[in-house]
This record gives structure tokens, sequence and C-alpha cells, in this order.
């Protein structure tokens, strides 16, 4: 988590983000106060202005980043963030899964014909179960279910099953 922050390039998640985002109020709120305290006279308080921006610059640089990497992670160019709370979308828009053209999923799923899998979970098109050697589990190949184990469910999952 936070390889190169101030990059433009690559894919993050929304954890990332958020942390970013909260991250940038507190410190521009420190700024702020900071700022506040140092301007003595209540009249002329361009000295504390100016340094509060010049502080805010490497906070606003993390945060334009961090939106563009987001952006790539739904697809999108980073320009996309200037869209009025496009921002609060891309705390809870998914990313794409597998790779696209900004890079490799930052979750670490793949997507390999036309399913996805996490870890070598759910990996029906390959025949091999989970990866890594393990053999058990649900939705395992090697799981020996038979049909009357369970009569009564009619749903089509088996006993033990976490999705289909």
């Amino acid at each position: 988590m936070f390889k190169n922050p101030f990059s433009f390039e690559g894919r993050i998640r929304r954890t990332e983000y958020g942390l970013s985002f909260i991250i940038f109020v507190v410190a521009r709120v420190i700024i702020t106060f900071i700022a506040a305290a140092m301007s003595t006279n209540s009249y002329d308080n361009s000295g504390a202005v100016g340094i509060a921006f010049i502080f805010s610059i490497p906070l606003l640089w993390l945060l334009w980043a961090q939106g563009a990497k987001r952006c790539h992670d739904v697809g999108n160019s980073g320009w996309w963030q200037l869209i009025p709370f496009y921002a609060l979308w891309l705390l809870f828009q998914d990313g794409q899964p597998g790779s696209n053209q900004y890079g490799d999923n930052p979750k670490g799923i793949q997507a390999i014909g036309g399913q996805t899998f996490q870890g070598g979970q759910n990996t029906a098109s390959t025949g091999s179960g989970y990866q890594g050697g393990y053999t058990g589990g649900h939705n395992s190949p090697n799981t020996n279910y038979s049909a009357t184990e369970n009569p009564a469910k009619t749903d089509g999952y088996k006993d033990g099953d976490l999705y289909k």
C-alpha cells in the first residue's frame, strides 16, 4: 500500500484511495490551524495564507495522483476526477477485474476465460480446483457430493457451498 503515492501511473484499491483522502483532510486541517496561529495581526494574514498554500501543494499533488490512479482502476482517465462528486463515487465503485490499459489489478484478481478468480478460487475453467496444492473446500472438483446427501435442498446448492 502507498507505493509511489505521488505518481499518476498505475491503479490503487478503494482502501488506499480512502486513506489518502483522510490523510489529506487531516493534514489540511492541521496546516490551517497552524497558519491561523501564526497570524498575529487579524488585518494582515497574507503571510499565514501563503505558508498554508505552500504546504498544501504536496497534499493536493498526493490527492490528485491517488485520484488518477483510482480512476485508472475503474477504467477511466485520471481527468474524470474533475467531475463533481466523482471522487465520492470512486470510494464505492469496484475496480475492473484483471488487467486494463493502466496496469494489473491491485487486488490480484485475474480474468481467465470470462471468469474471475482471486488466489486460485473458482477455477472451473482450468479444472484444477484450488491452486497451491489445496484440494478441499467449497466448489472444488475434489469434493465428493452425492445427489442424495440432502434431498430437501432444491435450490441447486449443496451443503457447505458458499457460492456457485
